[in-house]
């Protein structure tokens, strides 16, 4: 995320009014995907990956760096955020590990890009480890941010140390009907809480707040 850019690299954080703009959009496998672009066209091709509850602005200091280097930097939009959309509405709706590692193939396809550095966090993390074992040949270069990489499905279902499982809750309430209500009506403020339970000593101001959170705001039907 930009904050952790800003902690490491030394600089000041980027103002919250900074944009990844221009966005560009194209047909890739099941989705119209929007995304930014920054760097020579003929660039050493590098995809940057966000998570959720973020959007592409988490690397709002890391996409002009890597320009600046003469990278070609991509960062999409992924499935359910922001202008991205299903390009069929009978296309069924979907989270998983390979949905998700698909759609990077599939982006990299449409751009014509044969092989890129692929680096993200949370979904977009995952979806860059899955794209990578899948595909090695497609990967230049893997930088995952994560908690957890690849899901082991056959082991999804042994529990966690307690301590563990507490910070899952979300995940847990947004698989049943209340959750889905508690989404709809509190989508923003079950934002802010995650941002402020994962991140605790970063100070982040209503407009960099503001800046991502509306990348939530799409209509339902979109998404499922």
């Amino acid at each position: 995320m930009s904050n952790l850019t800003a902690q490491f690299s030394g600089t000041p954080r980027a103002p919250s009014t900074q944009r990844l703009e221009p966005l560009r959009h194209i047909d890739a496998g099941v989705l119209n995907i929007a995304y930014y672009e920054a760097g020579p066209s003929a660039g050493p091709p590098v995809v940057l990956l966000h998570g959720f509850p973020y959007d592409i602005h988490s690397y709002v200091d890391v996409a002009p760096m890597l320009a600046e280097a003469g990278c070609r930097v991509v960062v999409p939009y992924l499935r359910g955020y922001g202008p991205t959309r299903f390009r069929d509405a009978a296309t069924p709706r979907s989270g998983e590990q390979a949905a998700i590692g698909a759609d990077l193939l599939a982006l990299m396809d449409a751009l014509a890009i044969p092989r890129a550095v692929v680096a993200g966090y949370d979904w977009g993390g995952r979806a860059a480890c899955v794209g990578a074992a899948l595909w090695p040949e497609r990967c230049a270069g893997l930088v995952s941010v994560n908690g957890y990489l690849i899901q082991d499905i056959a082991r999804a279902m042994a529990p966690l140390r307690p301590e563990r499982e507490a910070p899952l809750w979300y995940q847990y309430y947004f698989h049943n009907a209340r959750g889905h209500s508690g989404l709809t009506a509190y989508r923003r403020e079950i934002a802010r809480l995650l941002w402020t339970q994962w991140s605790p000593s970063w100070h982040f101001d209503d407009a960099t707040f503001e800046r991502s959170v509306v990348a939530h705001d799409i209509p339902t039907t979109s998404i499922s």
